[in-house]
């Protein structure tokens, strides 16, 4: 199987790399650091699965998952994060990702997620297997999509697509620190932390 680990941590990258390279059924292809190498690399490569974080440069594990699967759907994508929210966990899951892992588990937890993946099954983590069910049978929903602005929505698609506030202005015709005003108003209006929980929500909700 060839895989393709796509982790921005170099001490995680070379733990993974020690990893596959005790199984023989795991070819390494390549590893790159942020999302839009990513599917930069995932066209390229065509890897069979590909060992994906959320928290990337530029563009996020969960972006960088939905564009790799409508391009190459048939590539087994497994999530290997931090990242145990809610709204991350489910965003990631309707992006394609087929089996999702957090960082910490042991090693044979990821090999069952590469496995689980690989064989057309999915994997969940057990720390967020209880979460995902218990969304099936309430499904969540951001009640503050409908406050945004015409211009907020601008904003936040832009901020999905991993621009900066800077690339944003640029592209908006708009000074930085109104940007920065817009963004707070998103966070606030989303009821999130940071820019990659609100492109989550806007993921979730279908605004992108």
């Amino acid at each position: 199987m060839r895989i393709l680990i796509v982790e921005d941590d170099p001490l995680m990258q070379l733990g993974l790399e020690q990893v596959l390279a005790d199984y023989s059924q795991y070819e390494l292809v390549g590893q790159v650091e942020d999302g839009y190498l990513a599917v930069e690399k995932a066209l390229s490569l065509k890897p069979d699965l590909i060992i994906m974080d959320i928290g990337l440069p530029r563009l996020n594990g969960i972006l960088a998952t939905q564009q790799i699967k409508k391009q190459l759907p048939a590539v087994k994508i497994v999530m290997l994060t931090s990242h145990t929210l809610q709204t991350e966990v489910l965003a990631s899951l309707s992006a394609g990702a087929d089996s999702y892992c957090v960082k910490g588990a042991s090693i044979e937890g990821l090999v069952l997620a590469i496995t689980a993946a690989s064989e057309g099954a999915t994997y969940l983590d057990p720390q967020i297997a209880q979460l995902v069910l218990s969304n099936l049978k309430t499904p969540i929903t951001n009640n503050f999509v409908g406050n945004l602005s015409e211009r907020e929505l601008e904003v936040l698609k832009l901020i999905v697509e991993g621009k900066s506030n800077n690339e944003i202005a640029q592209n908006l015709y708009l000074s930085t620190n109104t940007i920065k005003t817009h963004v707070r108003s998103i966070m606030n209006k989303l009821a999130v932390d940071d820019r990659v929980q609100a492109a989550v929500v806007a993921l979730r909700c279908g605004l992108i």
